[in-house]
């Protein structure tokens, strides 16, 4: 069985609904220009649906475990994942993640991060929870920061990104014995 298995999340401003193909024309269209962005990896409207097949090959052989990110009334505005899963340590990083302009920085982001972190600390039993980031990209950055994620550290020249340029990566995490705080913390942004 994989671990995390997939799962349905609910809160009162988002869904996070597991990914599925049928997502593929809201997602095409939530997008925008966010495929343009140099400093991260968002799938093109045309390659969104090669994205959901990949995302989906990868939670089938246990690497992954895919969402849509889903407004209320069911339109998917954006994807996020469980990724580099570690069930022997417990571990989970919720990366791959893109939402469309509209609803950055809007209590639908804050929600479906206290929807993924509740889920792997408090059903998971996870002792850690990564979240990773071009070094470069201060607005993922400062929204992981928000969160009150602790900066571990960067992997100077960790990756090659698909414009061929090497990425330096900004690599946050939240213990469990933070999260009783961090959670309180997410709770009281989303009531305001």
């Amino acid at each position: 069985m994989t671990w995390p298995a997939p799962v349905s999340l609910k809160g009162a401003h988002v869904h996070l609904a597991p990914l599925e193909v049928i997502h593929c024309d809201d997602l095409s269209g939530a997008v925008g220009d966010l495929h343009q962005l140099w400093y991260t990896t968002v799938p093109s409207p045309e390659g969104m649906h090669a994205e959901i097949e990949r995302r989906l090959s990868l939670q089938s052989n246990g690497q992954m475990t895919a969402f849509a990110i889903c407004t209320p009334d069911g339109r998917a505005v954006g994807m996020t994942t469980y990724m580099n899963v570690d069930p022997i340590n417990k571990r989970v990083e919720i990366g791959s993640t893109w939402i469309s302009k509209d609803v950055q920085r809007s209590q639908l982001n804050t929600e479906a991060k206290l929807l993924l972190l509740t889920h792997a600390f408090e059903v998971l039993d996870c002792i850690a929870v990564e979240l990773r980031t071009h070094r470069l990209n201060t607005q993922s950055r400062r929204a992981i920061e928000r969160l009150g994620a602790q900066l571990d550290g960067i992997l100077r020249s960790h990756m090659v990104v698909a414009n061929g340029t090497i990425r330096d990566t900004a690599v946050y995490s939240i213990t469990a014995a933070e999260w009783p705080a961090i959670k309180a913390g997410l709770l009281g942004k989303i009531s305001t």
